[in-house]
């Protein structure tokens, strides 16, 4: 796909290649973001790529697109109303891919280069008057190079138009330094290493020192390659800092995306239905990707202002749905869900906080089901946004948020069952996060917590290790990074994990509950990120879920279980020393299974409540607190007909001073919010759907976009990815 003002309306348009019925659509901008619907034009065979530029000196712009199967670039004129003349052919190479247009030989009229796979040359088609093309010149870039990328621009800083290759086949990329004539010198060869096998290229100033640098794509090492250009047609070797990939690259494009001066890069794949973003750091390396989703199987991106609001935007032209996806730019380096326009044919767990620095709790939910974490956005009114996700590991069970690089921003920390590992996204401050860097951990991981165990003011990690039936801390660097496990053993079975300073020593310690044997696991903590020996105290039947709070205000830590085989919740006081005494049981009803429970003052009475989530009687149980150690009988909330609950996390969603509860489904793609009232009730259940197979939450929440409202992430498990 590319863009332009095609009706001189000074406003954003559309142009995308469709392959399959050869074809290209053109979709005309309103200048808010919105397109109007496709008029197609008929170009060659398998249309594969296109660029726009005036190649007649009307001041209108035309299209010219490279068709693979006939060997040939199709021109389109423009009448400048949005409208185009026929097709006109020009014979290029065998099985063209890629096309830039340039003024190579500076008679102020443009000119077309063409990357030809078939024959390992690129073709030059200087132009003379109203559009046509005088002749062709054909330039080797080597025996089985099987070129896949052309992009042009000046690399030596002399005013002539050069012209980048990617070299996929001899693992280089080639530069062909103009003359200024329309002639070229002979390709310099730029190695990516060996069996790096480059796919696209991109250029700009990466590292903020005006001169133009070159970005690649390498599929065969799946990283991205950085040369740092010095300005006198010379390069830095290839580095490849901090980004790497899963899947093929099909296109990049670079572009200032964030204001800060420095070019940004947008990248999409090969079968995968995102985009990743890159931001740019001083050294010309690249924070670590932020995706958003977009359509099926995208196979082309490109960036321009569609809304006329001087940020830079994001459209791809999906393959796998036949539309196109657009995705406006905040001017920060994130965007805004995508909206999407037709072309041609081919949610166990929930936690609160303030993502977006608002003031206004946001939720955050990890989806086991589609593989990532969605983030709700709050408006802090009680409603929210609509989800962005995150991708993380395989079958995310469990979500936490806290500033572990020391940016004062809010970050995400989430433990994947069946992928053994936790993933880290180190938040922006605005509400979007960056991707996952990914940390070992004990096999089936069920539970994740965050702390400073070493006091050196820097959050580290705990994990509940459920096959293995001990607990991993993984200790921070402070910059969002963390050393290697350290393992600790608990109880059979370890399904959560919380910590707390239990005796009172200023040092914070791990507490775990044991499944199977039936039990809750304290490690004192030593403060320099060890731990002693755990000791155990007896809960109920099959306990899931554990929490800490001072419930008989005497400044000592108090714990909370829920007991899912015995339909109650058990209370652990806390003495001094760590010493507890006998648990009391809060009955939460038969069959009720209690999975999951939090502790809050739902009702400002300056005392702790408990409130629960009862998966098989499908309703939300609050325990009000009294002062003599002793709470309520339950008073239940339902989630029927159609929410089976199974996390849930608190927070003031409307800014009444009021704690809300939001909880997770089981069964439904949707989160269900209780707002909390000034009678020590909740008022009516409202439900906010988090998208298709995206079951089994675990959430968090937080300000993740600065605008004092609170925001949700949602952890989805078959799509390995977060949601904000």
């Amino acid at each position: 796909s590319s863009f332009g003002d095609f009706n001189n309306a000074a406003r954003l348009d559309i142009v995308v290649v469709n392959d399959y019925s050869n074809d290209v659509s053109v979709l005309l901008g309103y200048g808010n973001g919105s397109f109007a619907k496709q008029t197609r034009y008929l170009v060659g065979s398998y249309p594969w790529s296109v660029a726009v530029g005036d190649f007649n000196n009307d001041t209108r712009l035309d299209i010219v697109v490279v068709n693979d199967y006939s060997n040939d670039v199709s021109v389109l004129l423009g009448y400048g109303n949005g409208s185009f003349a026929k097709e006109t052919r020009y014979s290029v190479g065998t099985t063209p891919r890629s096309v830039a247009v340039g003024d190579f030989n500076n008679d102020t009229r443009l000119d077309i280069v063409v990357a030809n796979v078939g024959s390992n040359d690129v073709s030059v088609l200087l132009q003379y008057n109203r559009g046509a093309i005088a002749y062709k010149m054909a330039y080797a870039s080597g025996g089985g190079s099987s070129l896949q990328c052309v992009v042009i621009g000046d690399l030596n800083s002399d005013a002539n138009v050069d012209i980048v290759l990617a070299n996929y086949g001899t693992n280089n990329v080639g530069v062909l330094f103009g003359y200024g004539n329309g002639s070229f010198e002979n390709q310099k060869m730029l190695s990516t290493g060996s069996n790096s096998h480059p796919t696209a290229i991109a250029i700009g100033d990466f590292n903020g020192d005006s001169i133009v640098d070159i970005a690649v794509t390498n599929y065969g090492t799946k990283q991205v390659g950085m040369m740092l250009g010095y300005g006198n047609a010379t390069f830095a070797s290839q580095t490849s800092e901090g980004i790497s990939f899963d899947s093929r690259p099909l296109a990049m494009v670079s572009g200032d995306l964030n204001n800060d001066k420095r070019s940004e890069i947008a990248i999409i794949y090969d079968r995968s239905d995102n985009v990743d973003i890159f931001l740019a750091y001083n050294r010309g390396s690249f924070a670590e990707q932020e995706r958003y989703s977009v359509g099926s199987l995208p196979q082309s991106v490109a960036v321009g202002d569609f809304n006329n609001d001087t940020r830079l935007d994001i459209v791809v032209a999906n393959q796998g749905s036949n539309d196109v996806s657009i995705l406006l730019g905040y001017g920060n380096g994130s965007f805004v869900e995508e909206t999407r326009y037709l072309v041609g044919s081919y949610p166990w767990s929930v936690a609160v906080g303030d993502f977006n620095n608002d003031t206004r709790l946001d939720i955050v939910v990890a989806n086991q089901r589609s593989n990532n974490v969605s983030v709700l956005l709050g408006y802090g009114n009680g409603s929210f946004a609509k989800e962005a996700r995150y991708s993380v590991g395989s079958s995310p069970e469990s979500v936490s948020i806290g500033d572990v690089n020391n940016d004062t921003r809010l970050d995400i920390v989430v433990v994947n069952d069946h992928s053994n590992d936790v993933s880290v996204l180190l938040g922006y401050g605005n509400g979007s996060f960056a991707k996952e860097t990914r940390y070992s951990v004990g096999p089936y991981p069920q539970s994740v917590a965050v702390g400073d165990f070493n006091n050196d003011a820097r959050l580290d990690i705990v994990v509940a290790n459920w096959d293995t039936n001990d607990v991993s801390v993984l200790l921070g660097y402070g910059n969002g990074s963390f050393a290697k496990q350290t393992r600790y053993l608990v109880g059979s079975e370890p399904f959560s994990v919380a910590v707390g300073d239990f005796n009172n020593d200023t040092r914070l310690d791990i507490v775990v509950v044991n499944a199977y044997s039936k039990d809750v696991s304290v490690l004192l903590g030593y403060g320099n990120g060890s731990f002693a020996k755990e000791t155990r105290y007896l809960v109920g039947y099959n306990p899931k879920s554990i929490a800490v709070g001072d419930f008989n205000n005497d400044t000592r830590l108090d714990i909370v279980v829920a007991n899912l085989g015995s339909n109650d919740v058990s209370v652990l006081l806390g003495y001094d020393y760590l010493v507890f005494v006998k648990q009391m049981m809060l009955i939460t009803g038969n069959s009720s299974r209690p999975q999951s429970l939090v502790i809050s003052d739902f009702n400002n009475d300056g005392l702790m409540d408990i409130g629960v989530v009862n998966s098989l009687t499908h309703n939300i149980g609050i325990f009000l607190g009294y002062d003599n150690i002793s709470f309520a009988n339950e008073t239940t909330y339902s989630t029927r007909p159609y929410l089976y609950p199974c996390s849930m996390a608190v927070g003031d969603f409307n800014n009444d001073t009021r704690m809300d509860i939001v909880f997770g489904s089981c069964d439904s793609d949707k989160i269900g919010v209780f707002l909390g009232y000034s009678n020590d009730s909740f008022g009516n259940l409202m439900a906010y759907s988090t998208g298709s197979n995206s079951s089994r939450y675990f959430l968090a929440v937080g300000d993740i976009n600065n605008d004092s409202i609170q925001d949700i992430v949602v952890a989805n498990y078959d799509n390995n990815n977060l949601g904000a």
